[in-house]
């Protein structure tokens, strides 16, 4: 362990502990301060923040994509894989603090394989379930990293179910790459009553308690997982927000949950799901929406003032659904999402 040094955060002035070995945004998980984080990666920008006071930072390798040389020289950072060697003021750019002051500690643990089917042909319906600790817990919408067997790395995915009463079920609806790591240990070898290494919960891709507006989710692929646990949670505690959800995928196969999808429409009021095929040539029986979901959301929708909204899926579909929602009127700040941005291999946050 390295020398320890204070971090303040502002204007929430939350302060906590950093050892030098770790990066900033670890440190805070640890301590239970959830801030707002993607892919933990230095790949997303949804950690970027300034810092306001000190100047010995030093920073793990990351994409110039989201901090840009410039905006480094001008005092950026990303907490993902900035590590502190004084004390250290930051202001955070892009926060919830209801979401900062209600973040569950990391813990570690070991679970094993109680189901592992394909759900479409490269989707993977994963259920893990805890042996150690007693438990782990976590809010909907959030994701544990699943350490590779036989290696040291790990990935990140979201899960689909709401916490069980014993805390110990994780479900998850993971993408399978051809050359992924973790996606051939899915694939090939993993066998129920495998154990997995596990850690978490992570992500800030939860639904905002305190507020009533009415929702629009977006997602795409595997996007679908976080989509899925807060559903779940919604109706499972009655939760009364006009909701719609695009969700698109590239042709009628690879869409899955589609009974439980409908179901929705019975359990929450005003619930309406909308999927859409951007490859459906030749698919004579559909009769749903086609095209990318971003132009499926610009077709259905005229004006957002007054809602929320979700995003969750691959990197281009967030990228263009964050500008779309906002010109059809959701603010800035009330746009959430998660962006499955890859690691290694290719499959990152699923």
């Amino acid at each position: 362990m390295g020398e320890k040094h204070s971090v303040r955060f502002e204007p929430v002035g939350i302060e906590i502990e950093v050892d030098e070995d770790q990066t900033i945004l670890r440190a805070a998980a640890e301590q239970g301060v959830q801030l707002m984080h993607g892919c933990k990666e230095g790949q997303c920008a949804a950690c970027k923040s300034f810092v306001l006071e000190g100047e010995d930072i030093e920073l793990d390798s990351y994409s110039t994509f989201a901090l840009p040389d410039y905006e480094k020289e001008e005092g950026s950072t990303l907490l993902c894989r900035a590590h502190a060697y004084e004390d250290l003021v930051i202001e955070l750019l892009n926060y919830d603090e209801e979401i900062i002051r209600s973040g569950l500690p990391l813990r570690k643990g070991v679970a094993e394989v109680v189901l592992n089917e394909p759900v479409t042909p490269d989707m993977r319906h994963l259920v893990l379930k805890l042996v150690e600790p007693d438990e782990i817990k976590f809010f909907p919408g959030q994701y544990l990293d699943l350490t590779i067997p036989g290696t040291t790395e790990s990935r990140s995915f979201s899960m689909a179910n709401t916490p069980d009463r014993e805390g110990r079920l994780f479900e998850f609806v993971i993408k399978i790459y051809p050359d992924g790591q973790f996606s051939q240990y899915l694939a090939t070898t993993a066998e129920v009553g495998d154990r997995l290494d596990v850690e978490g919960p992570f992500g800030t891709f939860t639904l905002r308690e305190s507020r009533t507006s009415d929702l629009v989710f977006v997602g795409g692929g595997a996007g679908l997982a976080p989509m899925l646990g807060l559903l779940r949670s919604m109706a499972e505690r009655g939760i009364d927000r006009r909701t719609t959800f695009y969700y698109g995928v590239r042709t009628r196969p690879d869409l899955c949950f589609e009974d439980e999808m409908h179901a929705f429409e019975d359990r929450l009021p005003g619930f309406r799901y909308v999927p859409a095929l951007s490859e459906a040539d030749g698919d004579e029986d559909w009769d749903g929406e086609t095209g990318f979901v971003t132009d499926v959301l610009k077709r259905g929708e005229q004006d957002l003032k007054g809602r929320e909204a979700y995003v969750c899926g691959p990197p281009p579909m967030v990228d263009a659904a964050i500008p779309l929602l906002q010109d059809l009127g959701v603010p800035t700040e009330h746009i959430f999402y998660d962006r499955f941005t890859t690691t290694g291999d290719p499959e990152g946050a699923d």
